[in-house]
């Protein structure tokens, strides 16, 4: 995901999205804690992510 993609987005869709990514960090840090996640590298993608949206989010309400 490209912050180009969520900068024109509403606060109500970017905050639904931002829930939505947490919930799958979490799951993938649940697998990670059992030895069932195979590609580490989707956890700093999701993190990535929850930031892009953070930013967003920041900067609708400015």
């Amino acid at each position: 995901m490209k912050y180009i993609d969520i900068k024109d987005k509403s606060l109500e869709e970017l905050q639904a999205m931002l829930k939505e990514k947490k919930v799958l960090l979490f799951e993938l840090k649940a697998k990670l804690k059992t030895m069932q996640l195979t590609n580490t590298s989707e956890l700093r993608t999701v993190k990535k992510d929850i930031a892009r949206i953070q930013t967003a989010i920041t900067a609708v309400n400015a």
